[in-house]
């Protein structure tokens, strides 16, 4: 980053100490992972020069030749691995890849049905913050109060119910299963349409290890970072019947022109995720999530549901004296980073929870394994037993850094 060292230090010096602090540092934000560095030059590409809105072979601006090559080149490989009808790999973010669907299936007023967001839903799954629980109207399912797992029965009675036009099923704290057949019967029982979002779980349905929705989904959602490994971007997947709305609600009902850059970037990720390795590193993910899960069990954590089936492991520290903020402000002073998080049936704000959420996509790629994740889990049980001793966190981030750097992450410098 020569050219940016000149023309801008601040700027080159900010990415430098950020670049130290992800080399140094144990990253178990679960929505967080390390992009390889092929994905990282197709991001920088002179990509970003373009302007080109529309779709392939139907531009508002001329000189798209290789655009359009480009495009259908990533929408090929993103219906190929998803097995999916269409493919629109335009949409920003997530949350704008979710709205689109709404915006492309649904009158206004129309019923969404989603995880409630202190259950471990997403704000786009209809919660009330969002435009999408304001601008269409929402109804919102639990996990069961024992078991912290989704009630399939409960589901379907309140489907019954509600009479949605659209149920959503997916997650950004759930550390189980989603069966999405069940959730395609409950659809098909109350005559609504399914979305599975799979933004977190994306990279471990392709890489085997979670089932996939395509047979049953009547359109599925994903952000293309986190268990992907890609860019920060999102699809939209669907069945045929579902491509022009999804298609017309992207561009032009939400978008301009898309980011030629993001999507190179998406269709590097997509080669990398179908080859033999990625399969291994997915696996490795939950082998990882299992280990950590149940070296924290062991040293007396209450984890939500018991444990974990993916990538994602929600903490409830109640029991140990510790509010969620204070925990994860103390397991960053130690070198170890997560989030603070609300846990079902949560007593306290969402702003001072009980809970932390981690996961284990970021140190998978790094190489880590279940030995690690024993380590770790050691380092945290410490950390959270002296969140306030600033000797001992400071001790244990110097430790955390000797470790990682054992285990170079990709793309960063040493």
């Amino acid at each position: 980053m020569d050219e940016l060292k000149r023309t801008d230090p601040e700027i080159f010096e900010i990415i430098r100490n950020e670049e130290r602090y992800q080399r140094d540092s144990v990253r178990l934000i679960p929505s967080e992972n390390y992009a390889s560095a092929a994905v990282l030059e197709a991001t920088g590409s002179i990509l970003t020069n373009k302007y080109s809105e529309g779709y392939s072979g139907r531009r508002y601006y001329e000189g798209q030749r290789y655009i359009d090559q480009l495009e259908n080149l990533v929408i090929d490989r993103a219906k190929a691995l998803f097995n999916v009808d269409h493919a629109n790999v335009q949409p920003y973010s997530g949350s704008p890849a979710n709205l689109a669907v709404y915006f492309g299936l649904l009158k206004p007023g129309d019923t969404i049905m989603g995880l409630a967001l202190p259950m471990g839903g997403h704000l786009t799954h209809g919660w009330n913050v969002s435009i999408t629980g304001r601008f269409w109207r929402a109804a919102q399912y639990s996990v069961d109060r024992e078991t912290h797992r989704i009630d399939y029965d409960a589901v379907l009675a309140l489907a019954r119910k509600e009479k949605p036009r659209i149920i959503v099923c997916g997650a950004t704290a759930y550390p189980r299963i989603i069966d999405f057949k069940a959730f395609g019967e409950i659809a098909k029982q109350t005559g609504a349409l399914m979305l599975a979002d799979i933004a977190h779980i994306a990279g471990l349905v392709v890489g085997g290890v979670h089932p996939s929705p395509a047979p049953y989904a009547d359109v599925i959602t994903t952000t293309t970072h986190k268990t992907l490994r890609g860019p920060r971007g999102a699809m939209i997947m669907c069945r045929a019947e579902h491509a022009d709305a999804i298609d017309k609600a992207v561009f032009p009902g939400l978008q301009g022109g898309p980011h030629n850059h993001t999507t190179a970037a998406i269709g590097v990720a997509l080669k990398e995720a179908a080859t033999p390795e990625f399969k291994d590193y997915a696996a490795q993910i939950v082998r990882n999530a299992k280990a950590l899960a149940e070296e924290l069990l062991a040293r007396g954590f209450s984890l939500v549901s018991g444990g974990t089936d993916n990538h994602l492991i929600l903490v409830d520290l109640t029991n140990k004296k510790v509010i969620g903020k204070k925990g994860a402000v103390a397991l960053e002073r130690a070198g170890i980073v997560c989030n603070y998080n609300t846990v079902p049936y949560d007593p306290r704000k969402p702003f001072s929870p009980s809970g932390l959420r981690l996961g284990t996509p970021a140190v998978t790629s790094r190489g880590m394994r279940e030995s690690e994740m024993k380590q770790i889990g050691k380092w945290m049980d410490e950390a959270i037993a002296h969140a306030g001793d600033d000797a001992v966190l400071a001790r244990i981030a110097g430790e955390v850094a000797e470790m990682c750097r054992k285990f170079p992450a990709p793309a960063l410098p040493r």
